[in-house]
């Protein structure tokens, strides 16, 4: 049984407690099909959010099976399952995938039989069997709703919670929806409780809570709704619940509540006796018999142990195996992914033929006439100007280039599937499993992109240095923006926000850099640590070394800082963009 003993949650408002649910008591016991109803703005997906425990309450108790959750814990993520309004679920999978998806992150099966059969159990269940190979995109709004039920009666909760599942859909389906949620609350004891402004279909639901700007103003029989609101049709009720605040009645409520529970529980009670309602064996009603019964049922429960989460790698092969399904069916990130490998590379190389000069070195041999000395030294001078400049510039645009295909990466990665990943660790993924499928998707394309851009830029201008270093440097510039992007894509509330400053990330690295101006000293000093675009530059123009390296000293006056410095700056960056990431991917963030 679900119990709700005077729960409140408040939150402050111009430094004054608001209480959103005020002191919300009822009891929804096992096989019970409920319904919260009420006008917009009345508190029913915040009273069902704290019922899921995503809103800590703030007074009161919860209570199920026995159990204070209020002290003892949310609801293992096999009991309870969420259903929200918005989709759970990627239009580039199908049915069948998607469902496969949510099991194996939800459920440890033994092996693939156990799998497939926990999936077509629930295709069966939810009549999504005939379509069970249509991809998301092509279905409609009811056949999406069916499909956030699926994906929540993989672990078999016996607490099923529903949030405006019906919102939207046209008559047929509504109704069709509302059979299917009332046939689940009778099988094996599952208590199903929809949140839904409609008034539609009463008699299908054990009972009604209506719900009033927060508070309780009616909980019992649909038949005994109209009789106690004393109005002839049920579309009454709304417009009479606005005469009254909803302090006033919850308090005429109390005062009513035993008679109409008592109603209830008769109800109840007749028809788990004609078996209309279907407990499990440890609940069903006993004879002489019970002690047989009883004997019975202890062994069955050792034989059908609650379902247990898949390990933290598990999880991962499952999401990273997902990620790059999405990605290669995603036709316009492929082929932007393909630009960008193919065009960027090129657009180096028009540097490339300065930067292959020789410099004229000087003479170790003294001129014996002072103006061909002078002359020389202008020729040098101008050679180093030259070449220094196409290659501090080359190499500024690489890590440039390199910077863009970072925030390219990783800029929507979190934010734009912020609410699925909620839902998904709702359902108990883990998020460092989620962190981990994100940075070994990362890593591929970074290793792609930066080995791609070195050896592409290396066949058009060879590099007169350590070649390694320079890899090195781009592949780190690469993967420390991407960590700095994928953070700021965690943290930021809507994925155009998190491009915004991902771009505005870049946009300052070449400027704040002082590869092209320099900048003065004070600021050098406060920016140039946080610039990942300086450090790799700095790092590649040190491993040149020889003439090249004076060369572009002399075209310069930032100061190159050692390599190994550079290298170690920019592990730093990265580390740091993921702890972020990290932070912002366990922080609850469901309403963002």
């Amino acid at each position: 049984m679900l119990e709700l003993k005077e729960v409140c949650f408040t939150i402050q408002k111009d430094g004054e407690p608001v209480h959103l649910v005020n002191h919300a008591s009822f009891a929804a016991p096992r096989g019970h099909f409920m319904a919260i109803v009420g006008p917009s703005g009345c508190g029913k997906t915040t009273l069902l959010k704290t019922i899921a425990g995503l809103n800590p309450e703030s007074e009161g108790s919860l209570w199920w099976e026995g159990r204070n959750l209020s002290e003892e814990g949310d609801l293992e993520p096999w009991e309870i399952g969420y259903v929200p309004q918005f989709s759970i679920a990627y239009d580039e999978l199908t049915v069948d995938e998607a469902i496969e998806a949510a099991t194996r992150l939800r459920v440890k099966c033994r092996n693939t039989g156990e799998l497939d059969q926990r999936i077509d159990r629930v295709l069966e269940e939810t009549g999504l069997a005939p379509i069970a190979d249509r991809h998301i995109r092509v279905l409609s709004g009811g056949q999406k709703r069916r499909l956030g039920l699926a994906m929540e009666l993989v672990s078999d909760p016996k607490l099923l919670l529903c949030d405006e599942v019906t919102s939207g859909l046209d008559p047929r389906s509504e109704r069709e929806i509302v059979h299917l949620l009332h046939d689940l609350s009778r099988n094996d004891g599952r208590t199903v409780i929809l949140v839904t402004h409609s008034l539609a279909h009463l008699e299908l639901y054990d009972s009604i809570l209506v719900s009033h700007e927060g508070s309780v103003a009616f909980h019992g029989p649909p038949s005994q709704l109209t009789h106690y609101f004393s109005v002839d049709d049920s579309e009454e009720v709304y417009p009479t619940l606005a005469k009254q605040s909803g302090t006033n009645w919850q308090e005429s409520w109390e005062k009513h509540r035993e008679a109409y529970y008592q109603k209830l529980t008769r109800t109840r009670e007749l028809h788990i006796e004609a078996g209309i309602i279907k407990l499990p064996a440890s609940e069903e009603p006993r004879g002489e018999e019970e002690e047989e019964a009883k004997k019975t049922d202890k062994k069955k429960k050792n034989e059908t142990s609650p379902p247990r989460l898949p390990g933290i790698f598990s999880q991962f092969g499952t999401l990273l195996a997902r990620r790059w399904k999405i990605f290669f069916r995603d036709r316009t990130q492929v082929l932007l992914q393909v630009a960008i490998l193919l065009c960027f590379p090129v657009l180096v190389t028009f540097f490339a033929e300065r930067g292959k000069e020789p410099i004229k070195r000087l003479s170790d041999i003294p001129e014996e006439n002072i103006v061909l000395e002078l002359q020389s030294r202008v020729e040098v001078r101008e050679d180093q100007i030259r070449v220094g400049s196409a290659v501090s510039g080359m190499i500024m645009f690489e890590v440039i280039l390199l910077a863009l295909m970072g925030s390219n990466n990783a800029a929507r990665e979190v934010a734009g599937e912020r609410k699925i990943m909620e839902k998904e660790k709702f359902g108990g993924v883990r998020p460092v499993s989620y962190l981990l499928s994100k940075l070994a998707f990362l890593t591929c394309l970074i290793l792609a992109q930066s080995l791609w851009m070195a050896m592409f830029v290396e066949f058009f201008w060879q590099f007169s240095g350590s070649f390694a270093s320079h890899v090195s440097f781009l592949i780190l510039v690469n993967a420390s923006i991407t960590a700095i992007c994928l953070a700021i894509s965690s943290v930021m509330k809507t994925p155009e926000q998190s491009s915004l400053l991902s771009i505005y990330l870049v946009g300052f690295q070449l400027p704040l850099s002082g590869a092209v101006l320099a900048l003065p000293e004070l600021f050098e000093t406060i920016t140039q640590p946080f610039v990942s675009a300086y450090w790799a530059w700095s790092g590649s123009i040190e491993a040149l070394g020889g003439n090249i390296h004076t060369a572009v000293d002399v075209i310069t006056e930032t100061e190159l800082s050692p390599g190994n410095v550079c290298f170690f700056a920019l592990c730093a960056q990265t580390m740091v963009g993921i702890i972020v990431a990290w932070m912002g991917m366990v922080r609850h963030q469901w309403d963002n």
